[in-house]
Order: C-alpha cells, then structure tokens, then sequence
C-alpha cells in the first residue's frame, strides 16, 4: 500500500485509475468507465464536490491496478457529466483542478479511496528566458499543428495566447501525440521551466517524425503516379503497335521525339537541330543501323537537364559548421570559401569563379569540395583528369562514329540531372597530350566564362549552357598546369598540415571514421593521445593525412582480429605496444643526433607532396681545383654550384679563404639519396654556406635550414614554396630558418604553429646568412698573411635527410 506521509492529507477522494490517458489541470476530457471498480469509485465521488482522483496506471494492459501498478501523481478532477451508455458502460467529462500526490491508500476494495497531499509548483522569476521558452514552445507547437493537420484551430488559437509557462506546457502536452509515460513525466514534473523545457525537447522530436512521415508519404505517392503514368503509356504503345502491326515504327517514334522536343522548351537551334533529326528518323525504314544511330542521339539530347536546375540556399553559418565539421583547422582556407559563397548569396548570377584548389596529396582538397557543394544545396559529381590523353575525352566523339558518345563534362551534367551542379576537376595538373590531341586546350573554353555559356560538344553538336555550373579544380603542382588554363582559375592553396593538426584530425576524424568501418567502437578500440602523436612522428611522413589513415586502418584491422578470435574483449594501442601491432618505427625526428659540422648545411626543397629538408655537404681535399657534383642534381642546381664557387673567389679575402684554393683543392658537392633527381633554384645559399664552412674550417650551427638563391654579387634573391619548407623545418626539429628578405610578407601566409615556433631570420645579403649559420665569423685574411685551409675526410658528412624528389 502507498504510504508517503505520516502528515495530515489534504483531501481524500475515490481514485479512478486511467488506462493510457493522462489529465492535466486546467484540460477537459471525456472518457468511457467500464471497469466494476471505476464505476464504484465514480459513484462514490458524486456528492456534495462531485471531485474524483484520476491518475494514470503504469502498464494498459493490467485489467484489475494494484497499488503498485500506479503512478504517485495524478489530477483532482471537477466531474461535469456522465452519460449512460448502452450496456454496462459510462461516458463521463471530467476538467482537470489540481495536481496532486497519493500520501495514502485508505481503501482498496471494493474500489480505491486516497489521502491526497495537494502538488505546489516551484516558480521562478526569470521573466525573459520564461518569455523565450514560451516563443519556442509556441513556434514548434505551430510546426507540430502544420504537420500533423489534425489540429483544430482553436487550440492552435489558444497556444499562441498562452503567456504562462506551467498551462502552457499542460495544454500543449494535453493535445498532441505522446507516449502515455512522457505525459506523466511532463506531469509529475512541478518546475513549470523544466516542464516546458521538456516538452520542447518533446516537440521537437515529434516534427522531426512527422516531417520524415511526409516525405515517406510523398516518395509514395510520387512512385504510384510515376507507376500509373508508365502503364498507360504502355498500354497505348501496345495498342498503336498491334494496329500498325509494328511494334518499332519510327515514324511514331519520330512524333513521340517530335513531342519531347516541343515540352522542353529548347533555344530555337537547338530545338531546330533535333527536330530535323526527329525528321530523319521519321523517312528511315525500321530496324536500319542509321535509325539507331539517332535514336540514342535524340535520347542522349533530350535526357539532357536543358532547364532544370537547383537553387542555391547560402547560409554562411551553416556553411561554416559544415566546413568546421568535415575539415579540422585550415582557417584561411576556410574564410576564402566562405567569401565566395558570400559573394554568390549577394550576387547570385556572379560569373568568372573558377576556383583550383592547390596543395600536397592528402590535405583535403576534394572533401572540401564535397562541402562547398553541400553548404549550396548543389548536386556534386567528380571527374578525375588525371592521364587523360584524348581531348574527345573532354569534348566526346563525333556521333558518325561506331561507340560514339558525349565527353565527360556533358557527361558529368547528365548524371547530376541540373544544368548548375558544382563539377570537381581533379588532378587537373596531370593532364597529359599526344597524337589524339590536348585535352587541357579543351578545357579551355569550359572553364572560360565568356565562352562556356555555348559550350559545343562534339557529339551533341549544339550548344550547351556551362555558365551556371560552378567549376572546382584541383592540383598538387600549379607549375605543372599550362600557362592559358592556369590563367582562368584563381588559386586557393592548401598547406601541409602540422603535428598538431595530424593529431586532431586522427582523433576526432579518421580514428572514428575507422573505427565504423571495421565494426569497432570506443570501448573496444582505444588509443592514446602519446600513442596517435607516435605514429604520426613514426610511421608517417607526408604533407596530408593519407597515410596516417592507412596506418590506423592497419591498426583497426588488428585489433579486429584480436576481438574476433577472442583474445580479449578490447584493445588499446598505447606507446608501449604500438611497435608491437605496426612493427618498428619506419622514421625518426631527422634532427635526431644532429650536431653542429663543418661543410654539412640543412636546405629546404619544396616538392609536389610537400615540403623536406635537403642536407648538403661539401667536402674540400687536396687536388688540382676540381669541383665535383653528386646527388642526381638538375640543370638549375649545378649552375648554382658554379655560381657559388664563382661568388667565394671573388670575395676570397674577405671570407677568410685562400685565394688559389680553387686551384689547389678539389671540391666534392654532394646532395644525399642520389638516386632522387633534386633540381631548383633554391638552394643558392646552402650551397654557398656549405662551401665556406668546409674553406674555412668553421662548423655550421646544426638547429639552422635554410633556402634562397644568390647572385653573383652576394644578394639573396627570393624563393617560393615557403609554406610547405617551413612545415619540413618544424617537422625536423629546426630552430632558425634563414629566408630572403623579399620572402618577408610570406611569413603572414604561415600558420601560428610555425611562427610560434620557428626564429626566422631574413636576409638580403650573403653576410647575413653566415652569421646566422656559422658558430664564428669567419676571419678576413691580411695581405701577405696565408691560411691553412681546413680539409675533412671525404666520406665525413651529415645524417641523410628527408626523400625530396623535385625541389625549387
């Protein structure tokens, strides 16, 4: 038996027990009791108040509530009519009065009777966040009433004049679709804020429902009129042949193309060009090869999306919560898209953006596309261009051919179904040519603005509107792209990313990501902060985040296997096993053991992938004034050798080196991994210092990278790639980076991990340089007064560097 209290009641009324109802103070229901007990207890309660405790039982299908089978809270309830119904049943109105709480349970049988402790709300005094829940209470109470169309009006009437939170959450609760143990709990709940605080949570869940029902009822609705539309037209086919006794006429299939051409509303030439096909088909007699030849070109003509199209829906919040959400870090990338899509929503039929997306493999070039096609509400289809050949890849084939068909951007529109989808371009700088012609001149005209707007593919052989669709292309090497083509497109250019960003990304991204795909979650698969930064610093070393993904996909399937054998329950990779799991570490930090030498300076190379550092060392010995030159080294980087070399003898004096050593030493310039072709301008002033170190005896300073070309006259003249060098210094463990002064403004283009922990020292001249790198300064030599110059073993060198493949 209930027994909350020993303190006196407030009231004792029969209680009715409700089966999946629930009353609310302040509401009216009208009800049927069938029950024995219930009509009992409803007999009883019409005295003098004619007031009964109604409150409802836990489980519907209990015919005969114990005591145990109730809720604690129910509603004092005024009875306003009862009706005798044929039978044994009774209709009854009841308006609810009060919220109350079961302290006692005096009587069972034959029916219940209650002590009742009347419920106090607890109010607060909030009146602006009371008037703010109030708002949203109404304006989804307002969705709930346009979606259901089951509401009355007046209810509707009355929840947009409700100005108390505690009625309003009843009333609201009272009159839609819930599950009859939330309306208790919105019941039994005395905060009249947290009570509405609930039901918006409530409502919110239910719009969500009811939209998805809608859309499940018009994707119905839609195929049965989609189903009934193509059986008559069957139906007719089948009659018009069996009179004909053809079921492939083409001159109905000239009307029927004739119609079609006519609905869709064509420009005049276009719509002149498939009529007079239409009209060739029409004199051609059935089952001819020519005949099919123009069916499939009227077909792939008229599927075209001549007049369809999507409509941009710019909002640059949510555009930045999809940016944020799929990308981590990346801001000025992220700012530069969202400017665009400003511009778009301000000026909508904007034309001329050809944006190219530049970076390393890896960095998310193509998923940022995804999202910038996502935050427009636009269709998104990618076409890969890398080691296309053919331009009749870009334009199609002449239809006279046997297997003709359209190119891949007529392609491309097709399969999007609008005539304004965003079209990915990737690895645009991989196109190639040959005998077939080339495709980037193709391109040309596609991604010219003022060109594309009749944009003729060869097989089509009318024109077609490209102005509207929104043109991405991406690239690793910009160089590579030629010089017209790279003149339609405006750069963003996407940088390596930092340790620190690899870690996020891994934890946050691919680490869940991989986890989904190989049937795993967090409590069975987990990893360590120490152990992501491990592998990213020991088994990856890349601009982007692709391998780092393999190697966690590795991860993933190990621990699947660990988990499905049953060998344990779950995995964790922490630093202590992760050699273990991966095998050893494949690198180590390249500053690891680096010291300060003679002849060894760090360079820095730029490559397509990234950047890296590039040790060079120089090695002087007796001999007869040779220079040698090792490491697989371009054109570019041999004239910077000579430049060098040329530089010192005329400044012998002054950088304390003798002035016939280019007669009486030989000198040995080697690049190490000389298997890997290095070539580029940079790396003036590393060679430069490396051979005034190894002249003068004077070791390098190890924490120094550098990079720049120089003249003749010692100025140090400007590079590019700086962004991705400068990753390769901090990935390394570099401390100063000596750059030219003209590269100054670049700095800004750096992201604050690099420049929070990088000294860079910028030079104009070549004395800057050396007194940055060399631990003393080297000595002028006096007239008359000769130096013994220091030499070093010729196998002496610095630890090999990073993998470099085509440095600028």
């Amino acid at each position: 038996m209930i027994n909350n209290s020993n303190n006196p009641a407030d009231h004792r009324l029969p209680l009715l027990a409700l089966r999946g109802l629930v009353l609310f103070p302040g509401m009216t229901l009208h009800f049927d009791v069938g029950r024995k007990k219930s009509i009992l207890a409803l007999n009883a309660a019409m005295g003098d108040l004619q007031e009964i405790f109604l409150v409802a039982q836990r489980d519907v299908r209990i015919d005969d509530p114990t005591p145990q089978d109730l809720y604690e809270i129910g509603v004092i309830a005024k009875i306003k009519q009862v009706l005798r119904m044929p039978g044994d049943n009774i209709r009854i109105v009841v308006e609810g009065v009060r919220r109350a709480r079961i302290e006692q349970l005096v009587q069972v049988e034959p029916y219940f009777v209650a002590d009742l402790r009347l419920c106090r709300e607890r109010r607060s005094m909030d009146l602006e966040y009371a008037m703010a829940l109030i708002r949203e209470a109404q304006e989804g109470f307002s969705e709930y009433a346009e979606l259901s169309g089951k509401t009355a009006p007046d209810v509707v009437m009355e929840v947009m004049a409700a100005e108390e939170p505690g009625y309003l959450a009843d009333y609201i609760a009272f009159n839609i679709m819930l599950k009859t143990e939330e309306k208790q709990m919105l019941l039994s709940d005395l905060m009249p804020f947290h009570r509405l605080e609930s039901l918006i949570a409530l409502l919110r869940r239910e719009n969500d429902v009811l939209e998805l029902e809608h859309q499940i009822q018009e994707r119905v609705q839609s195929q049965m009129d989609q189903n009934q539309r193509e059986y008559y037209l069957r139906e007719q086919l089948k009659v018009i042949a069996q009179e004909l006794g053809d079921g492939d006429n083409p001159q109905e299939e000239a009307e029927v193309y004739r119609d079609r051409i006519q609905a869709l509303n064509l420009p005049e030439e276009t719509a002149d060009k498939l009529t007079k096909e239409a009209g060739r088909l029409f004199k051609m007699p059935s089952g001819s090869h020519e005949a099919s030849v123009i069916r499939s070109y009227l077909d792939t003509c008229l599927d075209l999306p001549w007049n369809k199209a999507t409509k941009d829906h710019i909002d640059l919040t949510a555009a930045r919560r999809i940016l944020d959400r799929d990308h981590y870090g990346m801001e000025k990338v992220k700012e530069r898209i969202l400017e665009i899509l400003a511009v778009r929503k301000l000026a909508p039929d904007v034309k001329g953006q050809i944006i190219c997306l530049a970076g390393p493999p890896g960095v998310g070039k193509t998923s940022i596309a995804k999202s910038v096609a996502k935050a427009l509400g636009r269709k998104y289809v990618r076409l890969s261009l890398g080691g296309v050949k053919d331009e009749a890849d870009i334009r199609g084939h002449r239809k006279t051919y046997i297997g003709a068909m359209p190119g891949r951007i007529i392609s491309a529109i097709h399969t999007a179904g609008v005539n304004n989808p965003l079209i990915l371009l990737d690895e645009v700088d991989k196109l190639a040519n040959d005998f077939r012609g080339d495709p980037s001149a193709a391109l040309l005209e596609v991604l010219d603005s003022e060109q594309n707007n009749t944009f003729r593919d060869h097989y089509i052989e009318v024109p077609f509107d490209l102005s509207h669709v929104l043109f991405l292309t991406t690239a690793n090497d910009v160089g590579a792209i030629p010089g017209p083509l790279y003149d339609r497109m405006e750069i963003i250019r996407l940088g390596s990313y930092t340790q620190e960003e690899k870690f996020h990304i891994a934890k946050e991204h691919l680490i869940p990501q991989e986890r989904k795909r190989h049937g795993l979650n967090g409590r069975t698969l987990k990893f360590d902060d120490a152990a992501i930064h491990d592998l990213i610093g020991g088994y990856t070393r890349e601009a982007g985040v692709r391998g780092l993904n393999r190697e966690i996909a590795s991860l993933c399937r190990k621990a699947a296997k660990i988990i499905a054998g049953e060998e344990a329950k779950s995995v964790s990779v922490t630093s202590s096993n992760l050699e273990e799991l991966l095998g050893p570490k494949r690198f180590r930090r390249e500053n690891d053991g680096r010291k300060d030498e003679v002849g060894v300076v760090t360079g820095l190379a730029w490559t397509s992938v990234g950047g890296e550092t590039m040790p060079v060392e120089v090695a002087v010995m007796d001999g007869v004034g040779k220079v040698e030159l090792t490491g697989s080294l371009g054109n570019v980087m041999k004239e910077s050798a000579r430049a060098a070399v040329s530089y010192i003898r005329a400044h012998a004096d002054v950088l304390g080196v003798e002035r016939d050593f280019y007669k009486t030493k030989d000198i040995h310039i080697h690049v190490p991994e000389g298997a890997v072709p290095k070539d580029g301008p940079s790396a003036g002033v590393t060679i430069t210092t490396a051979l005034v170190s190894a002249l003068t005896g004077i070791p390098v300073k190890g924490d120094v990278a550098m990079t720049g070309e120089i003249t003749l006259r010692g100025r140090v003249i400007p590079i590019g790639g700086l962004k991705e060098k400068t990753m390769a210094a901090l990935r390394s463990g570099i401390k100063t980076v000596v750059i030219p002064m003209d590269n100054q403004p670049d700095l800004a283009e750096l992201s604050d991990t690099v420049r929070e922990n990088l000294h860079f020292v910028p030079a104009d001249r070549l004395e800057t340089v050396l007194e940055t790198a060399l631990t003393v300064r080297p000595q002028p030599i006096k007239p008359k007064e000769k130096k013994e110059i220091a030499t070093i073993p010729a196998g002496q060198g610095a630890s090999l560097g990073g993998r470099v493949e085509s440095p600028c």
